[in-house]
């Protein structure tokens, strides 16, 4: 998990679509939610490596989260 996101509940969800998969990750404390698309060949981490870093850019461009 990204280091700022360290202690924080992330629920991910995964949803196939074709040759993407569709992943989900909600940080609960704020209840921010992001969306994003990965081939589906890329494997569960890289998906939720990519959802984390997303997660982290929205939670800070809000200023929810410093750096």
């Amino acid at each position: 998990m990204a280091e700022i996101l360290e202690g924080r509940e992330v629920i991910f969800e995964f949803r196939p679509a074709g040759n993407l998969m569709r992943v989900s990750a909600m940080d609960t404390a704020t209840m921010t939610e992001i969306v994003i698309q990965c081939p589906a060949a890329a494997g569960e981490a890289v998906f939720k490596n990519n959802a984390l870093k997303r997660l982290e850019y929205v939670l800070k461009k809000k200023g929810i989260i410093g750096e």
